[in-house]
């Protein structure tokens, strides 16, 4: 089978020797003679599988122990209501940092139900940067102030965690979390979609630090109570069990690699690697202000976008997938998530070196 290099922005590529190892158990987890898919969440076979994802997570991201791991379905697009529902206590307005598509559709389901203070907003840069922290206009009363590190469609990623001091911090950390090392107690919550660093679309992890769990909304329903979810270990009704169990997986393969800071030193060569090769053409061009280029979705265009189709196809035949832009944004984007190997960014640079000597 020739070689392929997957550049989706989700879902996306899992490691290889995941995917090896599931292979492997895939009809028979440790001569239990079912499949992981077959197992009752309840049985003691199943338990240990999701305690020790939990566990193993926790170490990675050395998360303190006044803090749930919660393992939910719903995507970070339920997790855009959930905050709100879980975090008002009592209050009616909370902070939102807008700095891509993903930031808005938050803000969107967020004025559903309280008064949403957009405190910084980089529309006017048409998301190519993110607002100076001296410039936000943040309230003093507000719940909580929610943020995106990283706009996996535009393309810009915060370098630093914002400080907002006594009011709870909220990230939606789906394209990021996992790709470097990460001080959890800076937050009151982190959501994260699994389908980027994590494992297969379906499984959602949200880390909530324990005070924050517990008053809800009046109408909230049971099934977005933090705290419901906290009282199960996840449990409440039946959880996407094969893809828990891969996050699992990943979660050792991560440890495997040396952990979230060799992680982070990847991560960041294989970005410099392909942003260096971006800017040291006339034929192809970043639109992010380089000061906060993602690490992990790196958009890019062409001198001449009519030649979009034929990079497209060539790639494909190339064995380097999935490179067209977002629909929004146009151009090309490369997904270089935490399991899309050097090897794989410098075949696309290769590649893009060679499209541009023969159509430049």
């Amino acid at each position: 089978m020739a070689t392929v290099y997957n550049f989706s922005a989700g879902p996306a590529m899992l490691p290889v020797p995941v995917m090896a190892q599931a292979r492997e158990e895939l009809l028979d987890w440790h001569a239990t003679g079912m499949s992981v898919m077959e197992m009752s969440h309840r049985s003691k076979e199943y338990l240990s599988i999701a305690s020790q994802a939990e566990a193993d997570l926790r170490g990675l991201l050395e998360i303190p122990d006044d803090y749930h791991v919660l393992f939910l379905q719903g995507g970070a697009t339920s997790q855009f209501a959930m905050v709100p529902h879980n975090l008002l206590r009592g209050k009616t307005g909370a902070d939102y940092i807008n700095t891509g598509a993903w930031s808005k559709k938050a803000i969107k389901e967020a004025r559903r139900y309280c008064d949403v203070n957009v405190a910084a907003d980089s529309d006017d840069t048409n998301y190519s940067t993110i607002p100076d922290r001296a410039e936000w206009r943040l309230d003093d009363n507000a719940a909580y102030v929610h943020y995106t590190p990283n706009e996996t469609i535009g393309g810009v990623e915060f370098h630093s965690i914002p400080d907002t001091g006594d009011v709870p911090l909220v990230a939606d950390m789906s394209s990021t979390i996992l790709s470097r090392p990460l001080d959890v107690a800076h937050f009151g919550v982190i959501y994260a979609g699994a389908q980027k660093n994590i494992g297969p679309a379906g499984l959602t992890v949200v880390i909530v630090r324990n005070d924050l769990v517990g008053e809800t909304l009046d109408f909230t329903p049971t099934m977005f109570d933090y705290k419901a979810h906290a009282d199960s270990g996840s449990m409440l009704n039946t959880p996407p069990t094969f893809a828990w169990y891969l996050a699992g997986l990943v979660f050792k393969w991560i440890a495997d690699q040396g952990g979230l800071v060799a992680m982070a030193e990847i991560n960041r060569r294989k970005s410099r690697r392909l942003y260096d090769a971006v800017d040291a053409s006339a034929f192809y061009a970043s639109p992010v202000d380089p000061d906060c280029r993602s690490w992990m979705n790196v958009p890019f265009t062409l001198a001449d976008d009519g030649l979009d189709g034929e990079f497209l196809a060539q790639a494909k035949s190339a064995g380097l997938l999935n490179l067209k832009g977002h629909r929004s944004v146009g151009g090309m984007r490369a997904s270089i998530y935490n399991a899309m190997p050097e090897e794989g960014v410098a075949a696309l640079i290769d590649f893009m070196a060679e499209f541009e000597r023969t159509r430049a």
